[in-house]
């Protein structure tokens, strides 16, 4: 049987890392990283490419452009492709793909670690055997694979600071778990793959998003508008509150969107949707023409806001992007 060709492309990361004067930084190349997962080239043919070598808090929009331009360029010649990277901003990047890069024909697996790889007690050759696996499966879209588990990446967050169970998979079941029964796939719950594929990586990187406290200050809202940010997230109360009486929020709301900034409702609580629809409080800010993230991730709430504003400044249009769900990341 002829062997998949998987392509490997490196961002850094603590599976890359390496002790040094200020504590872990990553320094390894792929071709050493490989060098610990002995004998897998019996199992694939892979080919691998250093792109960057960044702690992930480093890697921002510039860096998740060059990471799509790098698969876009690429993905016709591999079977599938696995990208290496920090988790501290994973799901951010796992997010991110899956708008600018639509309906990818082939399976796209991001994976990373917990200790470096050259730790004896590493978790990240587990990791990477399973980003590998998937990434043979032909199952087309953007997956996060940890901890015998892969994910949507659109539904992953990371929810552990040092456990080797970092991710989660937020209100959608994981797509696929590995036991002693081998990889079992749920082929029911992945999106089909229905349109063509398209690369649109052009992106707004003013968004703020803001978790609401009680008592905050609404003229915080001004100062956003005057920092000239053109889209804002924000984490309201529940299923969907935000205070009224006292300091007003909802006038605050509304004049974010009369200055034609997009709005995007979301709640605090990681588990279940929001419902702005339900109390009174929530009405009132539909009423003004926020978009609701229902059960989206605030990784992917942010990050297709950064996108649909890349595309376009229309309100109505970015309110049509919120009401379409890409791969899955929103239950509408």
């Amino acid at each position: 049987m002829e062997k998949k060709r998987i392509l490997i492309i490196a961002t850094g990361g603590t599976i890359a890392s390496r002790p040094g004067d200020d504590g872990l930084m990553p320094s390894m190349t792929i071709d050493e990283i490989i060098t610990y997962l002995p004998g897998i080239d019996s199992q694939y043919d892979i080919t691998m490419k250093d792109l960057f070598s960044l702690d992930s808090s480093n890697i921002q929009p510039e860096e998740w452009v060059e990471i799509a331009n790098s698969i876009n360029e690429n993905y016709k010649d591999y079977d599938g492709i696995v990208v290496t990277h920090g988790t501290d901003t994973m799901a951010y990047t796992a997010s991110i793909l899956t708008f600018i890069l639509h309906n990818i024909p082939i399976p796209v697996v991001i994976t990373g670690s917990q200790l470096p790889i050259s730790d004896f007690l590493t978790d990240a050759t587990y990791n990477l055997k399973l980003a590998l696996t998937f990434a043979a499966t032909g199952i087309p879209g953007i997956f996060l694979a940890f901890n015998r588990k892969v994910m949507l990446g659109c539904r992953a967050v990371k929810v552990r600071t040092t456990g080797f169970d970092a991710f989660e998979s937020i209100n959608y079941p994981n797509i696929a778990t590995l036991s002693s029964d081998g990889l079992q796939i749920e082929e029911s719950l992945i999106p089909k793959v229905t349109g063509e594929y398209s690369f649109n990586s052009k992106l707004c990187n003013d968004v703020f998003l803001l978790k609401l406290t009680p008592g905050i200050n609404p003229q915080i809202f001004d100062k956003l508008i005057k920092l000239d940010y053109k889209g804002v997230v924000i984490e309201a109360f529940g299923i969907g509150g935000l205070h009224f009486i006292k300091r007003d929020l909802v006038s605050q709301l509304e004049n974010l969107v009369n200055h034609n900034i997009p709005v995007v409702v979301s709640s605090q609580c990681l588990y279940e949707r929001s419902d702005f629809s339900i109390y009174q409080t929530g009405k009132k800010i539909l009423n003004k023409g926020v978009i609701q993230a229902f059960d989206m991730t605030s990784e992917a709430a942010i990050t297709k806001l950064i996108w649909a504003l890349g595309q376009t400044n229309d309100l109505s249009k970015i309110k049509e992007i919120f009401e379409k769900s890409f791969f899955g990341e929103i239950t509408l």
